[in-house]
């Protein structure tokens, strides 16, 4: 670990960063270049001592989420963020496989879309990035593990993510996820952890068996999804998907399908997280 360099590296990229970036209000009386140091540690999710530390070049080794989380708060490019993890001690995410961080450019579109719901997915489901936004309607869904990680796992196994769809859409819902994935599937062919997933999946669901058997392929770009939210009820989402050139991730933006859900969604910014009951389910978002 270069605890010298890497406290340099971070101090330079949150200098160089506006607030307006990433979605923070660069008021008049604002004397910071870039970022704050406490506007940092919110945006990743970690104490601002911390971020001190890491600065000053006096903190532990990082884990790989911590870094993860910083290159998330920092914007950083895919060659920023291998330069961060070489400066901490640690290997980089591959550049394939299913333990990826969501690309730069598209968190910055997340910023960009403010009041809209959006998240960052991979291609297996993973959601690797959300908004505000996104995250008041969902909640968090970025600090899941394990197979519970991909949306198709949580939806055939948690009886908790498709209580939050109404009963009359949840047949055609799991059909669609799973022609998603026998999409992604067939683009990775030869990919042993792509293969061992779906081998789990028919192991502890019956009703994915079902749908896997029928092999219905169907790469969704556009869609229109019911959540029923446990505080401001039910919103009518349309939904597009933007995919990067590789397949790799994707871009969902979630729109108000009519004036209801639309009054519905902006009371739901105004109360804010408080007294959201968050988990690791959420309503199906692919």
């Amino acid at each position: 670990m270069e605890r010298d360099q890497l406290a340099d590296f971070l101090r330079r990229r949150r200098e160089s960063i506006r607030p307006a970036e990433v979605g923070i209000t660069d008021g008049p009386r604002r004397r910071t270049a870039g970022l704050r140091r406490e506007e940092v540690a919110m945006l990743a999710g970690m104490s601002v001592d911390y971020v001190v530390r890491l600065e000053q070049g006096r903190s532990s080794q990082p884990s790989t989420q911590l870094l993860g989380a910083l290159a998330r708060a920092l914007r950083l490019s895919d060659d920023e963020r291998d330069h961060l993890f070489h400066l901490a001690g640690h290997r980089p995410p591959p550049a394939e496989g299913v333990a990826r961080l969501a690309r730069a450019g598209l968190i910055r579109m997340l910023d960009l879309l403010g009041d809209t719901p959006a998240l960052v997915l991979s291609d297996l489901g993973e959601i690797l990035a959300q908004n505000r936004t996104a995250h008041l309607l969902m909640g968090d869904l970025t600090d899941i593990s394990g197979d519970r990680r991909y949306v198709v796992y949580r939806w055939f196994t948690d009886p908790a993510a498709r209580a939050v769809c109404p009963p009359e859409e949840q047949e055609n819902h799991g059909r669609r996820l799973v022609a998603d994935l026998r999409a992604a599937v067939g683009r990775r062919s030869g990919d042993t952890a792509v293969a061992a997933l779906v081998e789990r999946l028919q192991t502890a669901s019956a009703d994915f068996r079902r749908l896997w058997t029928e092999h219905e392929v169907a790469v969704r770009r556009t869609d229109r999804k019911t959540f029923l939210h446990p505080r401001v009820g039910r919103l009518t989402m349309d939904c597009e998907t933007l995919v990067t050139p590789d397949q790799g991730q994707q871009l969902l933006v979630l729109t108000p399908a009519d004036a209801g859900t639309r009054e519905r969604l902006d009371l739901l910014r105004v109360l804010g997280v408080q007294e959201f009951p968050t988990g690791p389910t959420g309503p199906p978002v692919r």
